[in-house]
């Protein structure tokens, strides 16, 4: 199995959450030369308050609006694992497809969602971060872990740092100042989760949660990440 290697996977449950979460940096991380792939693990078919929707062309939308946001940022691919809004769970299924990308994609750095944010988290999101972290480490990483992939390619592959967005004990702020702007045009082609809220009103929600993050630095806007290096 042969495909080329990409600096940052970044793991979410759902379209729009890398937007939200982490956009700034890697629209950063690509200026400097690196590529990024996406992996959204559910298709996000259940978040709509439209009476007319329906979960299937939600299913359809959202991936178009990622596919878009993605493009914005200079996202190299995304790779959608389409399992239903709401209903992740920790399988060997999942995480085993997590350490697919791992191994396939072979990124020095992970970037996904804190699994344990208190109170406040989505259960996708739980989900989401927890899975990832254990396929970063061990399950990647061992060479008997998954034996049937090493069969079709996927060898180990032993990553070097994560970054979990949603932390309520962040250590590392992103300057992300100087991308700010394009954070919020990859994020404002998620329409369907916008509603009726003026784009100014997003826009300036997402630019004050920036601001709380700098906490004292000497740029203005940031994005707050727990960062740690994995055992390898």
């Amino acid at each position: 199995m042969t495909t080329k290697a990409a600096q940052i996977l970044v793991v979410i449950p759902h379209p729009d959450d890398a937007e939200f979460g982490a956009a700034g940096t890697v629209a950063r991380w690509i200026r400097k030369g690196k590529e990024v792939v996406y992996v959204v693990c559910t298709n996000g078919d259940k978040g709509t308050s439209d009476p007319e929707m329906t979960s299937a062309r939600l299913a359809k939308i959202r991936e178009k609006e990622q596919r878009a946001a993605a493009k914005v940022l200079g996202v190299r691919e995304v790779v959608f694992l389409r399992y239903p809004d709401q209903r992740l769970e920790d399988t060997p299924k999942f995480r085993k497809d997590i350490v697919r990308a791992i191994r396939q994609f072979k990124p020095d750095t992970v970037v996904t969602c804190d699994p344990y944010k208190r109170y406040t988290t989505h259960r996708d999101h739980r989900i989401t971060g927890q899975v990832t972290l254990d396929a970063v480490y061990p399950t990647a990483r061992d060479l008997l872990a998954f034996p049937d992939l090493i069969e079709q390619g996927f060898l180990p592959h032993a990553v070097k740092e994560v970054f979990l967005w949603g932390a309520d004990e962040p250590n590392y702020p992103s300057d992300i100042t100087d991308t700010f702007e394009l954070k919020i045009a990859a994020l404002l082609y998620h329409k369907s989760q916008f509603g009726n809220r003026p784009t100014l009103e997003i826009v300036e929600r997402v630019k004050q949660w920036s601001k709380m993050s700098v906490e004292g630095k000497d740029y203005e806007l940031a994005e707050a990440f727990y960062r740690f290096e994995s055992f390898r």
